[in-house]
């Protein structure tokens, strides 16, 4: 599994409708992860590139109803390394 984050600007706030139909692409098996940044108007998709393109992930995003104006590069998200143990 290869993850890749890939970064959407939006023009207009997610509708309720809109919030619920990206929540429901969160089922999609491929799409790790969606997270928003109201401030910057950003919408943040972690997914595995080895079953989706940017492409079919613009798509989906679109497909939900969110307004894209703008898409950033690509980022290869960085491996989650397990936290080390504290010593107590």
């Amino acid at each position: 599994m290869t993850t890749v984050e890939i970064q959407f600007r939006y023009a207009t706030p997610p509708t309720e409708q809109v919030a619920l139909a990206l929540a429901r692409a969160r089922d999609v098996y491929g799409i790790r992860q969606l997270n928003f940044d109201q401030k910057a108007r950003a919408l943040r998709v972690e997914y595995d590139a080895t079953r989706f393109s940017a492409a079919v992930v613009a798509k989906l995003v679109r497909a939900a109803g969110l307004e894209i104006v703008e898409e950033a590069p690509q980022i290869a998200a960085s491996p989650q390394l397990p936290s080390a143990p504290t010593a107590a």
